[in-house]
């Protein structure tokens, strides 16, 4: 939800209010623009109507997934410009994401509405504090402080408190929830206790922690993230007259997601208010789950309450999901408890019917993954991009197995929160050479004859070695080839909304999505937990490690915090437009005790399965995986005996602190071998086989097909490619049958 940290500089431009908008939508399409105030309002619902033409006074919208609420209310924006009733640069649209806020603007420039701002709360936040700090403060603003983490670890190291990876990030994040609620160091130890925070460590500890991170950075004139939300709000609280300023810049607002506001953005608000009411929020409190980082619907459910006069209006007719996919998103919530359970939704589809959702057990996590890589596979097939698939997990930690698995397969994925988009040395090439074609004009004999932007666009990144057809397999090559076809596709959608527009126009459009990391969709299965899906759709999902323990989650124990992993499955399950697929294993490894069961939250939803308070058949109704071929009974480490659980560890099939009897001359000759598959293949390395997979056949040197199959990490595809290359090797012979002596 944060927008990345950086050096804090002044703004070049010489207002606060304004600065480069950011054109930016779901990269499939840009919205088709109108040329009038009434042609704002065709093709809008009853319900997203009244949204749209009810400008005065507070308005609070509570919408379901798929409902449309950010056509709604961009349209709502978009009318009262266009009809007179609100001047662009008096409103300010505010929403949790940079993608949200770039999409947002872009649907509002192409509904002539481009004036308007729309930003996160820290991005206006600092805007404001950028322009405002030299007349409040004086000097230059404070430099942000690139990683948090580090600067806690030292706090802790200072405080000799050693911290090991996992505390240190979770002693982070309750500096942060502490700071976003308001909270003082010498006051978390109460407010943590009250709030049921499962601290990492204890709680005086992590207050001694906070209180030195926030020593050190005033010792060296750094500021964090909610620094910049808590230094405008002081400043706003103790300077009436700069808090004027704003309020007379900025006379209507609009809040996107307002379930996930937390005391503090809440409190900014308020100060960017003032004594006026012209507000608009939109949220679902069935889609609050951010409460870790202090968000709480609190702001949402309260609202009527604040507001007695406010316009409340219900969008529940889904455009997202069939009607399948909808009943098990209301089943979910029907069984909910709580405030938030209350004001639910229920959704109604606007979509023919489409498949039921399958449910599939398995044996293992291995399996499970190897399952979903073949569903995945089959699904692309039969003509579903493989951009409009995705894998959901609970936990970063599951993506591993499915990286594998994918790889396994040959089918292309990416991992959300992964390199950024515009980072990547293909789209930075193709980018430059771009502007260098805008720049030519006309003097470009690349451009002779091409007239429509799409064309230049290939025309240009052909040049640079580009071609419009895939390249064979799913590695490297093909990852930069999907780069760049990302970029194509999004000159296609913007020449579509912008008639007339040119490669200037795109190379701008370009640099304000690369400040805003506001990427185009790469054309691969998205691996991404939960949390991160908030927001995104797909045509396919599969929700994967769906057991109790996992969801809902070992460590929520209050029924607030099950609730609000029921809401988590719910926003995963509203990700899908078409296909949905849940499943679950029954070990973590093979050969395990089969003793998981399937969530709780599907109980009585699954076919078979009882409802809650009934006896559940485990795994009743869902299709059944059969075993990997020759597992059998628990993983054990071949030098000390012990079970083994973790996946490197079953790669290995030895403990990893175990003493390794690996043949580092078979290892060696394994990775050379190994690199030039890759480069003939045009492959990454792990895709041939990962370190992990080469050190157990280092150590297993088998000698025939039988031992090698039984190395995880080597599948029936691999064993078919490249069997016959590692048994040479392992042999001491060069692939293809010939021994090096006779060289």
């Amino acid at each position: 939800m944060r927008a990345p940290c950086g050096r804090v500089s002044r703004p070049p431009l010489g207002t606060w209010q304004h600065g480069g908008v950011t054109s930016a939508t779901h990269s499939s399409s840009f919205p088709a623009g109108a040329d009038s105030a009434d042609a704002v309002l065709l093709g809008l619902d009853p319900e997203q109507r009244q949204v749209a033409t009810t400008l005065r006074g507070p308005v609070c919208v509570l919408a379901g997934a798929g409902t449309g609420k950010t056509r709604a209310i961009t349209h709502r924006i978009a009318y009262g410009v266009r009809s007179g009733q609100l001047m662009p640069a008096s409103v300010l649209a505010v929403t949790f994401t940079n993608r949200a806020a770039g999409e947002m603007r872009g649907r509002l420039r192409s509904l002539g509405a481009g004036g308007v701002q729309a930003r996160t709360f820290h991005s206006a936040a600092l805007r404001q504090l950028q322009y405002f700090w030299p007349k409040a403060i004086g000097g230059e603003v404070p430099r942000l402080v690139e990683r948090k983490v580090q600067l806690v670890a030292e706090a802790g190291a200072r405080c000799r408190i050693r911290l090991d990876r996992g505390e240190l990030r979770d002693v982070t994040g309750e500096i942060e929830w502490a700071k976003v609620t308001q909270t003082v160091p010498s006051d978390y130890p109460a407010a943590a206790l009250k709030a049921g925070r499962e601290a990492p460590r204890d709680m005086a500890e992590i207050a001694q922690i906070y209180g030195t991170y926030e020593q050190l950075k005033r010792d060296r004139g750094v500021i964090d993230f909610e620094d910049v939300l808590l230094l405008t709000v002081g400043i706003l609280q103790d300077r009436h007259d700069i808090a004027e300023q704003i309020r007379t810049q900025y006379q209507h607002f609009v809040v996107d997601e307002y379930q996930d506001v937390s005391p503090l953005q809440q409190r900014l608000l308020d100060l960017w208010l003032g004594e006026r009411d012209s507000l608009c929020v939109v949220g679902d409190a069935s889609q609050t789950i951010y409460s870790f980082t202090g968000a709480t619907p609190d702001h949402l459910l309260n609202f009527r309450t604040r507001y007695p006069q406010a316009t409340v209006v219900k969008l529940v007719r889904d455009y997202r999901s069939t009607p399948q996919v909808v009943h098990l998103a209301n089943g979910l919530l029907g069984q909910a408890k709580g405030r938030a359970a209350e004001h639910r939704l229920e959704l109604v589809s606007q979509r023919d019917p489409g498949p039921d959702p399958v449910y599939a057990e398995y044996p293992d996590e291995p399996a499970e993954a190897e399952g979903v890589a073949l569903r995945i596979r089959d699904l692309i097939a039969a003509g579903v991009p493989a951009g409009e698939i995705a894998v959901l997990y609970r936990i970063n930690a599951q993506s591993e197995v499915y990286e594998q698995a994918l790889a396994d397969a040959g089918v292309p994925y990416q991992l959300r929160g992964a390199e950024r988009f515009f980072e990547r040395g293909e789209v930075q090439k193709a980018i430059l050479a771009l502007r260098g074609a805008a720049r030519s004009g006309g003097n470009d004999p690349l451009l002779d004859d091409v007239v429509e932007l799409g064309s230049q666009v290939r025309a240009v990144l052909s040049s640079t070695g580009w071609t419009t057809e895939p390249p064979a397999g799913s590695g490297a090559v093909r990852d930069q080839w999907e780069s760049v076809a990302a970029l194509v596709r999004l000159a296609e959608d913007f020449a579509r909304s912008r008639p007339g527009a040119t490669l200037a126009d795109l190379t701008v459009e370009l640099d304000e999505r690369r400040a805003a990391q506001h990427a185009p969709t790469v054309q691969g299965v998205t691996l991404a937990s939960l949390h991160a899906a908030k927001g995104l759709e797909w045509d396919a999902v599969f929700l994967a490690g769906l057991t109790d323990g996992m969801i809902p989650i070992t460590y929520a124990k209050t029924d607030e915090q099950v609730e609000e992993e029921r809401r988590l499955l719910y926003v995963g399950v509203t990700r899908a437009r078409h296909h949905l697929t849940l499943s679950w294993a029954l070990s973590r490894a093979p050969g395990g005790r089969p003793s998981r069961r399937p969530s709780r939250f599907l109980n009585g939803l699954r076919p078979g399965s009882a409802a809650p308070g009934g006896r559940a058949g485990a795994g009743a109704g869902a299709e059944r995986a059969p075993r990997a071929r020759g597992r059998r009974g628990p993983a054990l480490c071949r030098v000390c005996g012990k079970t083994l659980t973790e996946a490197g560890e079953l790669k290995l099939m030895r403990c990893e602190d175990c003493p390794s009897d690996m043949d580092e001359g078979l290892y060696e000759r394994l990775r050379e071998w190994r690199a030039g598959q890759a480069k003939e293949q045009g492959l990454p390395a792990y895709c041939v086989f990962t370190d992990k997979t080469l050190v157990a056949i280092a150590e297993a040197a088998p000698s025939e097909e039988g031992e090698l199959s039984m190395i995880s990490g080597v599948g029936g595809r691999k064993l078919d490619r490249y069997g016959a290359d590692v048994l040479a090797i392992c042999a001491g012979q060069e692939p293809g049958g010939s021994h090096p002596d006779d060289a």
